[in-house]
């Protein structure tokens, strides 16, 4: 069995300094496999987004053991039209992160965005467009292939979908599914909705408190949840529906 691309045991986490600090999460433990979609659910304060910065190694106040064997994750954000630069174009923002991982060749930079476009459902006409121009489902793809365009292989997608219509979030699922077995991609899939989370993932931890409090099997977890709290996200999941 391969190793996890992920491997989280006890993790504790902090905010602040003296008198401030503030704990966050409190013994996480769960473990990613590589081609796996992982969903973590819960609302807003529950300590979801602070373990994914935790995994991307933007929160350092720590303890435990936090493992991450996959070089440079990526992260796709709620709102794709704040993470692009409102100021450059399509074509800019992909060649970017070639750039920073040292593909100094503006040819090879090109060639490779244009071959990337259509794995995300992005049209050659689209790169010189600039995020205003775009509709809010072509910017969640364009930050997508920014997140995957360097290779990565574990990408935190933190509510990728919550800004979306339905019919764009569907559509935006179905192509990271795609994407996932095209690449051999390993999602951590951050989501306050059940329902998006049984979409994609296999597997699911709730989190509330900053704490676990029911991981395993989508499918159990969807059709007879244990928790209290679980209870309460699936009971708004399927009122949302």
């Amino acid at each position: 069995m391969a190793d996890p691309i992920v491997h989280i045991g006890h993790l504790s986490s902090w905010y602040g300094r003296g008198r401030n600090r503030k704990q966050v999460l409190r013994d996480v433990s769960l473990d990613l496999a590589p081609g796996e979609a992982l969903g973590v659910v819960g609302e807003s304060g529950s300590g979801k987004s602070t373990l994914a910065k935790c995994v991307l190694g933007l929160v350092t106040d720590i303890t435990g053991t936090l493992e991450v064997n996959s070089p440079r994750p990526q992260m796709v954000f709620q709102d794709p039209y704040g993470s692009l630069n409102p100021a450059k174009t399509v074509g800019w923002i992909l060649e970017e992160p070639l750039r920073a991982t040292g593909v100094k060749n503006r040819r090879e930079r090109k060639k490779r965005v244009a071959d990337f476009l259509p794995l995300v459902g992005l049209e050659e006409e689209h790169l010189g467009r600039k995020p205003a121009q775009l509709s809010g489902g072509q910017r969640q793809r364009v930050a997508i292939a920014a997140a995957l365009i360097q290779g990565s292989k574990l990408i935190v997608l933190d509510e990728p979908v919550s800004a979306l219509d339905v019919t764009l979030q569907a559509q935006i699922l179905e192509l990271l599914a795609d994407l996932k077995e095209r690449l051999g991609l390993s999602y951590l899939f951050i989501s306050h909705d059940l329902a998006v989370v049984y979409q994609l993932c296999a597997r699911v931890a709730v989190m509330t408190g900053g704490e676990i409090v029911e991981a395993g099997d989508v499918d159990e977890i969807y059709d007879h949840p244990k928790h209290p709290y679980t209870k309460k996200l699936l009971e708004a999941s399927l009122a949302l529906d």
